[in-house]
């Protein structure tokens, strides 16, 4: 019974590292240097390690290679831990960690959910950086895709989602 609960969790483990690998993923300062040199919109997948459904999104989402591939061709990816303690600048403000209760939080992620921490929560920011929409809770494969497609395309200018979604062709494999 040991061996198979440790098979398990070296498979879980293993599971998630791939999930890691498949995207891309960049800290928020990386994102915006690159950002400077090569204009892209970003995703910001803000999280928390103790998020079941973060997790859950690392596993089912972001491991889909159509997925991962679409988000490193068309977006820079940054993980935001929303309870992380590393300082961030960002327009010329530095963002620190903010000890609240049991835990606390990232101020730059609170500022970003515009103070409603749910976890998770997809942003997608401009070439501009600027804020495009913030999309809490877990985003199936089939979900994300859409929304990758709405954003990297800038759909979002020109057609109401309900009109985009309806009419929407999927290429996950």
């Amino acid at each position: 019974m040991k061996n198979l609960i440790l098979l398990f969790a070296i498979t879980l483990f293993y599971t998630n590292t791939n999930a890691q690998e498949n995207v891309k993923w960049l800290s928020f300062e990386e994102a915006l240097e690159l950002n400077k040199e090569k204009p892209k919109p970003i995703l910001v997948d803000i999280y928390t390690d103790w998020c079941g459904y973060c997790k859950k999104m690392d596993l089912n989402t972001y491991s889909n290679k159509t997925i991962g591939d679409y988000i490193n061709k068309n977006f820079y990816a940054v993980k935001l831990d929303g309870e992380g303690k590393e300082d961030i600048v960002f327009n010329d403000h530095t963002f620190k960690f903010q000890k609240e209760g049991r835990r606390g939080y990232h101020q730059l992620a609170a500022s970003l959910m515009d103070g409603q921490l749910s976890y998770p929560t997809t942003l997608f920011l401009s070439e501009e950086v600027e804020l495009l929409d913030r999309i809490p809770g877990y985003l199936d494969k089939e979900i994300m895709e859409k929304v990758l497609v709405y954003f990297s395309e800038e759909l979002y200018k020109t057609k109401k989602w309900e009109d985009f979604n309806t009419d929407f062709k999927s290429n996950l494999k």
